[in-house]
């Protein structure tokens, strides 16, 4: 796979990076090299490689602000980051950039730097690919099952370091407010540092409908991150293959539970997942083990916990129901040391 690839490395320590450049070169790619982000964008603009592999803290122009560049100058060019575990929440930054997967410093088995390239460029010439992010190198979400070697070194990296690993998942929640037509979405969440946070994503659809969930990664215990990234995984291609012919939450459940079962490293864990069609102003919620209250000016509603995402959670019953143009406040509860709250309403005008 790697045989004749064109490879750019932008990394300043001369050590690591020969290191790199040599191991690289035995796997027959042709490289070129760059000792900060200045010089990278430089190289670019002479020649574009097959993949790019840099690192996060470089002097003159700092990775971040290089990979921010390459995102907009380059959108196809397939990225990989470098990165010591004390830049978790600026992996998860880049990685919300398009990049396309990490490793962490210093490299315990070079090979896993040839697997991890390979990985990336193997779906390089997929037309839908840039709609995956890094968690898609570490789960098959097709075969339902997780792409072993690789996913196994980076979570053994990040279990050996708790911290590292909350600031990945942190650094993955999305902005707070997010806005599609006349419609718009803003959470609020107060957690704790010391455990595993609770994790939401979502995303606008172009038919109207708003999907998106909560994770409670402490409630898997040790296999939070696992987990919790196996999620992210799976409801995106889910979002991207299957919810735009479906328009029943339950299905998404079910996708979500059999990945959780096949996985070998995800177990049972609570959240909570919806759906909002802004055509019809319907809602969907499906509770797997954390309660909530849905708050609108007609009052408001409990949402019971029910059975927790990996053990049955696809026969909880769905609340359905309409808001009023004033919206809805989803005001989740049993998150022991987080509160969180999703509000969904009308755009101001």
């Amino acid at each position: 796979m790697l045989d004749g690839k064109e490879v750019l490395i932008v990394e300043d320590d001369p050590i690591f990076r020969n290191m790199i450049v040599q191991y690289l070169k035995t796997e027959g790619c042709q490289i070129s090299e760059a000792e900060n982000g200045l010089e990278g964008l430089r190289a670019l603009r002479n020649s574009i490689p097959d993949l790019l592999l840099c690192d996060l803290s470089m002097p003159v122009m700092n990775g971040m602000e290089f990979v921010e560049e390459v995102s907009v100058q380059y959108p196809m060019l397939p990225v990989v980051v470098l990165s010591g575990t004390e830049k978790m929440s600026d992996v998860a930054t880049a990685l919300r950039l398009g990049v396309k997967d990490f490793l962490i410093k210093p490299l315990s088995d070079i090979r896993s730097l040839g697997t991890a390239l390979s990985s990336v460029l193997s779906t390089a010439d997929d037309a839908i690919s840039h709609q995956h992010d890094f968690s898609h190198h570490w789960f098959d979400v097709n075969g339902m099952q997780a792409q072993n070697d690789e996913l196994e070194r980076h979570l053994n990296e990040l279990q050996e370091n708790p911290v590292a690993a909350r600031d990945l998942l942190v650094g993955l929640m999305p902005n707070t407010h997010s806005k599609q037509g006349d419609w718009e979405l803003r959470y609020q969440v107060l957690q704790s540092a010391e455990v595993s946070p609770v994790l939401l994503d979502y995303t606008w659809l172009m038919d109207g409908r708003l999907a998106f969930y909560l994770i409670d990664s402490d409630s898997a215990k040790d296999a939070g991150t696992a987990t919790t990234l196996l999620i992210r995984a799976f409801f995106n291609d889910y979002l991207r293959t299957q919810l735009p012919q479906q328009h029943d939450i339950t299905e998404l459940v079910k996708v979500l539970e059999n990945g959780i079962m096949h996985s070998g490293y995800a177990t049972p864990v609570k959240g909570i997942f919806g759906i909002f069609n802004a055509c019809d102003c319907s809602l969907q919620i499906v509770p797997t083990g954390i309660g909530a209250n849905l708050i609108t000016a007609e009052g408001t509603r409990p949402v019971a916990a029910m059975n927790w995402l990996g053990k049955s959670a696809q026969k909880n019953p769905v609340l359905r129901t309409f808001l009023p143009d004033s919206g809805a406040r989803l005001s989740l509860s049993e998150l022991g040391s987080a509160t969180f709250s999703i509000t969904i309403g009308r755009t101001n005008r």
